[in-house]
């Protein structure tokens, strides 16, 4: 194992990490983008008969994540590639608004794409053409569509403006994937895949406040994420293939980058937590790096780095709690790992087998819900295991009436979790 620590580093504490809002779940992997909620109702099991709330059978196929607000819960999905899965002239965009409580669809908006779009071949078929979560902000809708643009709507469903982001395609063409985000009055998004920039636009009209480009976002696929200080200074955390950003989210200008071993590409979003960036990713190799980042400027050196380590995942993100960063990998094991050391705590086989298994096993985040962390899997069903340096499992919950793959991070919201399927949309409540 290639591991390393640097120690006698003092570490600062940094806040916004925080706790989920017991009624909103409004961004991809909820307040901060964490994946933290304390709401102690949600069950620990449910199956095809119980704890299922209602279900939803969507338009379409996706792997984008459920965002929840002002009682309404907010789906996107594709429909229209054609025989073969190869003609994708047809390929649309669904946005879908159901209500919590009972599951009604309230509206639906239908979004042709904009051609040409990538092929449906190669790693664009693990994911597909609805992989970025939608952001709910200040009473409006906003949905990434990576080629077909960003669009906003107010919660009744009105279209209130539309803008493109680029058109381009990096080398491999497997897709977009970041989530869009607000950072103060600013919504975010990335568009390393169609323009190799990051974009700031004002919310209300769309109009760009800035564009940060950059040849190294080829290959980003993370969802950045928000660090604040002590003192107060905001900054926007994006890993990048062989380095960290951190991003004044104000003017889009760099404020500190940090090299990581991290090659390749990235899709796991950046955990933040107590003055350190947790980034994790890679291929071939892959790797998960801690770099202190309270106060730096310009380069950070490699005094900064924490630990790095070669125990890491390539797709899902793992979540911090109580100084532990925890994980499902694509390799099909609940991990533990000491946050300050690095030092792995437990990895243990989780049997995500199910019907129509193939490719790695788990693609969605991890979430903490009330000390317990629930991992979904692509096709075995969820895991709900313990927090803690032991593994303990607690749960191994499957929806056997559903063959259909299962990639989107759950969502919580007011005692309910909302897990999203290529079929079906489902509220999980006691």
């Amino acid at each position: 194992m290639n591991f390393r620590i640097v120690l006698g580093l003092s570490v600062c504490c940094v806040f916004g990490t925080g706790l989920s809002n017991a009624d909103e779940w409004a961004r991809y992997r909820g307040p901060n983008g964490q994946g933290i909620s304390d709401d102690d109702a949600i069950p620990v099991h449910w199956s095809d008969k119980d704890n299922i709330k209602w279900k939803r059978e969507l338009p379409g196929m996706g792997s984008s994540s459920a965002v929840v607000a002002e009682g309404r819960v907010f789906i996107t999905c594709f429909s229209g590639v054609g025989e073969g899965r190869s003609d994708v002239t047809g390929l649309k965009r669904h946005v879908v608004c159901v209500d919590q409580s009972g599951g009604e669809v309230l509206w639906q908006k239908d979004i042709e794409a904009i051609q040409p779009e990538d092929a449906y071949r190669g790693f664009i078929t693990e994911h597909g053409y609805a992989s970025n979560t939608p952001l709910v902000a200040g009473g409006r809708l906003f949905v990434y569509l990576g080629k077909s643009g960003i669009h906003a709507f107010d919660l009744d469903g009105k279209k209130l403006w539309s803008k493109s982001l680029g058109t381009g395609s990096t080398r491999r063409k497997w897709g977009s994937a970041a989530s869009p985000m607000m950072v103060g009055d600013t919504l975010v998004v990335s568009a390393a895949e169609e323009a190799l920039a990051v974009f700031g636009l004002e919310p209300e009209t769309g109009k760009e406040k800035w564009k940060a480009e950059g040849a190294s976002l080829e290959m980003a696929y993370a969802t950045p994420a928000v660090m604040k200080s002590r003192e107060g200074r905001v900054d926007l955390v994006l890993p990048v293939p062989g380095e960290i950003w951190g991003i004044n989210p104000e003017s889009g200008k760099l404020r500190w980058y940090a090299p990581t071993a991290i090659t390749g590409n990235i899709s796991p979003s950046p955990v933040i937590g107590e003055g350190t960036v947790y980034v994790f990713g890679g291929y071939p190799r892959l790797v998960r790096t801690a770099v202190r980042i309270e106060g730096a400027k310009g380069e950070i050196g490699q005094e900064r780095v924490l630990w790095e380590d070669n125990q890491s995942t390539y797709v899902p993100t793992p979540v911090l709690v109580d100084g532990r960063l925890y994980w499902a990998s694509d390799q099909g094991y609940a991990c533990c790992a000491d946050a300050k050391s690095g030092e792995l705590l437990f990895k243990e086989r989780l049997d995500a087998r199910g019907k129509g298994s193939r490719g790695k096993p788990f693609y969605a985040a991890a979430v903490a819900i009330a000390g317990n962390i629930f991992a979904v899997s692509r096709w075995g069903g969820t895991f709900v295991f313990a927090t803690g340096p032991k593994f303990k499992l607690l749960a191994h919950n499957r929806i056997n009436d559903d063959d259909s793959q299962f990639h989107g991070t759950p969502a919580i919201s007011n005692g309910q979790l909302f897990l999203r399927s290529d079929k079906y949309l489902y509220c999980i409540s006691k």
